[in-house]
Formats: structure tokens, C-alpha cells, sequence
């Protein structure tokens, strides 16, 4: 399983990728200089982790577009192709993006509007739910009313990264405290949400108020009791699997 895994690591995300995101940079900026940015890469990944080669396509990225943020979102944005359609295929098909949406959480936090909407087209095609966090600690009223708006989105994508991004403890991220004594921002977020059809969108809130219920119970658990007075068929699966390992009483 581990050489397996570290064939995967290799395959998809050394230089492979580097080749594959290069090909697709220079098909719109034709100044792009592919052999020195797999060049780099492959200099640089031996030995990497996933989650570290991730960045490191991520810095290389900087340093061989364009250093005008505006102008570098641009051309990242005109690579990323059509929307996914499914609620599935983000890491499969989609695995590619995960370095650009790497680049706007590091490089990006000078322009919120500017990132946000690149983290929009992000999470149609792969997730935006690393890429928008420190854009929540750093704007943090800012942020809440776009996700708000996330929130009342046509796409189901946007409407799970409302709630998946504003996670707690959310896995493989560092934790976000930013309105743990004060949650309610968050949880009318999660109102707009509560009768939400869609699996991908219901999963991640019933797995955001079981973050909450490790963080702050008390004012989760008032939360939860509210909606437990619904008939919600899709509220009542939410608060069901929300609570299926913590009890609120």
C-alpha cells in the first residue's frame, strides 16, 4: 500500500504535473517558459509529500508567471476548463487544480475580490475549502457575506464551500477559531443549508456541526434542538448523522 501510494504521490503530482500544467499555461501565455518550471520541479520533489509537492507547484507557479497577481489570476483561470457537473471526480479528474487553488492561498491574500472569485471557479472543478481560510481569518466580515451569498448559489459546488470552508476542524487544515465564541455568523450560514437536497452539500454540514459540537456544544447543541422541531427529510438526515457519535443532551 505505502509503494503504491508513493507511485500515486509520483504519477500524479511530480513532474508529470509539472508537464501537464505547463502545456495547458503556455496554450494561453505563450511566454511561459515550460522547461525551466519542470525543471524546477523536478529538481525539487524527490522525497516531497504529497501535501509539500502541492505547494512546491504552487511557488514555482509564482515564480514563473507573471508577478501582477491580476494578471497571473488570469491566465490560471483560462486553463481550468469546463465545470464538474458531479459531486464526484474533484481529486480524480480534477487533481490537477489542487496546486492553483494552493496559489491563491499563498499568494493572493492582497486581493481579496480577486481571489475569491478565482476560488469560485476553483471549487467547481476541484475545492476551494484549503484555498479560503486565511482569507476568513483576514477578512473575516468580508468573507462571511460572500459565503453568505455562497450560500443562496444555483451551484451546489459554492454551496457546499459555504459550509465546508467555515469548518472548525476542518480535516487536513489547521484549525479555525475565528468564530468559535461567537459562532453566529456560521450557523446562519448553515441555516440557509439545513434543507439542502444534495448529498455533497448535506454531508458537509452535518460533518460542520459535529465539528462545532467539539468546539462549542452549548450553543450547537440550542442549534441542533431548534431544528429538530423541522420535518424536514433532509434536516432530520443532517441532525442524524451530526449527532451519530455526540450526543446534545
Amino acid at each position: 500500500m505505502e509503494k503504491d501510494h508513493d507511485k500515486s504521490i509520483s504519477k500524479y503530482y511530480g513532474t508529470n504535473l509539472a508537464e501537464f500544467l505547463a502545456e495547458k499555461i503556455f496554450e494561453v501565455y505563450k511566454e511561459f517558459p515550460q522547461k525551466e518550471y519542470i525543471g524546477a520541479i523536478g529538481k525539487k520533489c524527490e522525497g516531497l509529500s504529497y501535501s509539500k509537492r502541492v505547494e512546491l507547484h504552487a511557488d514555482e507557479l509564482y515564480n514563473y508567471l507573471p508577478k501582477e497577481f491580476d494578471q497571473a489570476s488570469r491566465i490560471l483561470e483560462a486553463i481550468l476548463g469546463e465545470e464538474n457537473k458531479h459531486e464526484t471526480g474533484m481529486f480524480k479528474e480534477f487533481y490537477w487544480i489542487l496546486p492553483i487553488g494552493k496559489y491563491v492561498e499563498k499568494y493572493g491574500l492582497a486581493h481579496f475580490d480577486k481571489s475569491m472569485y478565482l476560488i469560485e471557479e476553483i471549487t467547481k472543478r476541484n475545492t476551494g475549502e484549503y484555498a479560503v481560510r486565511p482569507f476568513i481569518r483576514l477578512y473575516p466580515k468580508q468573507a462571511i457575506e460572500k459565503m453568505t451569498k455562497w450560500a443562496d448559489s444555483d451551484n451546489f459546488h459554492l454551496r457546499r464551500l459555504s459550509s465546508e470552508g467555515l469548518r472548525p476542524k476542518l480535516p487536513w487544515a489547521t484549525k479555525l477559531d475565528t468564530f468559535i465564541e461567537h459562532p453566529e455568523p456560521v450557523f446562519k450560514i448553515l441555516e440557509k443549508l439545513k434543507e439542502d437536497e444534495v448529498m455533497f452539500v448535506k454531508k458537509s454540514v452535518a460533518n460542520h456541526l459535529t465539528d462545532w459540537l467539539k468546539v462549542n456544544k452549548t450553543s450547537t447543541a440550542a442549534l441542533i434542538k431548534e431544528w429538530e422541531h423541522s420535518n424536514n427529510k433532509n434536516t432530520k438526515w443532517i441532525i442524524k448523522r451530526a449527532t451519530r457519535k455526540i450526543s446534545i443532551d
